[in-house]
């Protein structure tokens, strides 16, 4: 038996798993709502799976504000007219 260690190829290059503080993909499951503009922007998510966390906060904030907008845009669309009063127009 020998106590030698065997000698390598040289240096051995890191692989993407390899460097604990490298950015890690949450892998959170994003289902379709069947809005073009919000699923647009919730898969917008995955941009932060590629950023460090200090660069998260510009993707929630992009992805908020939109969803907002998206809101906001729902309560502005003019919706079906109100049915008649019973009473008649109390004036």
């Amino acid at each position: 038996m020998s106590d030698t260690v065997p000698e390598s190829d040289g240096p051995q290059e890191a692989g993407p798993g390899d460097d604990p503080a490298a950015p890690a993909p949450l892998d959170v499951p994003r289902t379709p709502t069947g809005d073009a503009e919000v699923d647009a922007r919730l898969e917008r998510l995955a941009d932060a799976d590629h950023l460090p966390t200090d660069g998260h906060i510009e993707v929630y904030e992009d992805v908020h504000r939109g969803l907002r907008d998206a809101l906001t845009a729902l309560d502005a669309r003019p919706g079906p007219p109100a049915p008649p009063s019973p009473y008649g127009s109390r004036s």
